[in-house]
């Protein structure tokens, strides 16, 4: 059976945060709002759970400083940011996170995963890392391998499954994490 659907109402009801954000030329307030009316409340919610409100305070026109050239005047985690700012300002119910701390500097990107829960809310929130220590806070984590899942639960019952593809690569990259490993 095929049924036909309003992509533009598809579009609505997802947000995506990519490793390599898109910046538009305008103002941060218009690579936000994606150039709509801007909700002073939505707004506020955004820049304060991406941790943009800082760093925008310090622009002279605040957040009518203009981007030009994709962004290019901004450094990435700043860009980045603001990529998740526009997700959190769009609010669908389906937020998509491929890398988004990608850019981010080790305490910038801490600082995602510790109100990661905020910045989610109530939304379904698929989030893509190649960095098992970014993954621990999940629900749930899908292992992929070859195309397909092989694996999925919890972190501690993935870790402790000690055949697991999780497990081996846990051990690969724990010589990078600061935490004790398991």
């Amino acid at each position: 059976l095929h049924e036909e659907y309003n992509i533009s109402l598809f579009r609505q009801g997802f947000s995506l945060v990519s490793q390599e954000p898109a910046i538009f030329e305008g103002t941060v307030l218009d690579n936000i709002t994606m150039f709509s009316p801007a909700n002073k409340e939505k707004l506020e919610n955004a820049l304060n759970l991406s941790d943009l409100k800082e760093i925008i305070e310090g622009f002279s026109d605040k957040e009518n400083h203009f981007l030009a050239e994709s962004g290019k005047n901004l450094p990435s985690q700043v860009r980045q940011k603001i990529a998740i700012a526009r997700a959190l300002y769009k609010n669908a119910p389906f937020i998509i996170l491929d890398e988004p701390t990608a850019a981010l500097d080790p305490i910038a990107e801490a600082e995602i995963y510790s109100t990661f829960n905020d910045i989610a809310g109530d939304k379904t929130a698929i989030y893509i890392s190649h960095r098992l220590s970014s993954c621990k806070f999940c629900d749930e984590i899908a292992v992929f391998h070859e195309g397909g899942v092989i694996q999925q639960g919890t972190h501690d019952g993935l870790l402790a499954d000690t055949t697991g593809k999780y497990h081996e690569l846990w051990h690969a990259q724990a010589q990078y994490y600061t935490e004790k490993t398991a």
